[in-house]
């Protein structure tokens, strides 16, 4: 890497994890049989002035992208039934999103912290169907441009929700739910065991602990009580990644998920990928439980 073009990565404990879905999409591109295609990715880390080598060869850098293609696929499902909806980033870091889902016809918005946009604004630039936002998710600035859009939204959160208190998790949802009538919210939760178990993973016991997670929810059912017309459409594990995103992964955890999925959910079924439909206030949940939901493809 040439010194003159590097660049210094000054960010906050909580937005530096970042840097960890970062790195892995670039070694996910690295691979012959990669679970995604980022060369963007791989550029960023080659620039960036930061220690990447404590993150060498950990578990998590592959979770990481199971988690992004999973995320790309609500997605992709939202547009193909609205193809000119608004898609919110939430927490956009460094990602690759548009690039991968963009349909010619949407329309997008990045939000991040200050310093998370200053750093990305080195790597992208905003265009006619894409423009990046400088503030936090409990802001309520943001709302005013994403709502002139007019709509269908789909609000989406990787790995953003889990960093905050639990009460202000709960803020995040509600004032989008209470501004955007009808819109989708993705977002991941993680359960009591993963919250405590942080000094032993493999990523998060490389940062200060300000930087780990907090929101404990150890069942995302629970968020429908918030508010009357919130309901979870779907909730899935990594078991539940779709079958073609399962095929490009190591031999030994596709065994896993095919012969012993249990040993998974015993590690890691507390983690949990969430779609969430914000209906009116007078709007009853379906009583179909979400697991079951989750079984039949999420219709709404």
């Amino acid at each position: 890497m040439n010194a003159s073009t590097s660049i210094k990565v000054e960010l906050g404990p909580v937005q530096e994890t970042l840097l960890i879905p970062l790195l892995g999409r670039a070694e996910e591109t690295k691979k012959k049989r990669g679970l995604l295609r980022d060369e963007k990715a791989v550029e960023i880390v080659d620039r960036l002035e930061y220690d990447f080598g404590k993150w060498k060869g950990i578990q998590s850098l592959l979770g990481a992208s199971i988690r992004t293609r999973m995320f790309d696929r609500f997605v992709e499902r939202f547009l193909r039934q609205s193809p000119t909806g608004t898609v919110v980033e939430i927490g956009c870091g460094l990602n690759t999103r548009f690039e991968r889902v963009d349909n010619g016809r949407l329309r997008w918005f990045d939000l991040d912290l200050p310093d998370v946009i200053s750093l990305r604004r080195r790597f992208f630039e905003d265009g006619a169907r894409r423009t990046m936002l400088a503030g936090s998710v409990l802001d309520r600035e943001w709302m005013d441009p994403v709502l002139a859009t007019g709509g269908p939204w789909m609000f989406v959160s990787e790995a953003v929700l889990i960093y905050l208190e639990a009460s202000k998790a709960k803020q995040a949802v509600l004032q989008i739910a209470d501004r955007f009538s009808g819109a989708e919210l993705v977002f991941d939760t993680t359960d009591r065991a993963m919250v405590a178990g942080q000094a032993r993973h493999d990523a998060m016991r490389h940062l200060p602990k300000e930087s780990w997670f907090r929101w404990v929810c150890d069942d995302p059912k629970e968020i429908e009580a918030w508010r009357p017309g919130l309901e979870l459409i779907e909730s899935k594990t990594f078991v539940d990644a779709d079958p073609d995103i399962v095929e490009r992964l190591p031999l030994s955890i596709r065994l896993l998920v095919r012969w012993v999925p249990f040993l998974l959910l015993r590690r890691a079924g507390g983690y949990r990928l969430n779609r969430v439909r914000s209906g009116p206030r007078d709007e009853i949940p379906s009583k179909r439980p979400a697991l079951e939901r989750a079984r039949s493809g999420g219709a709404a």
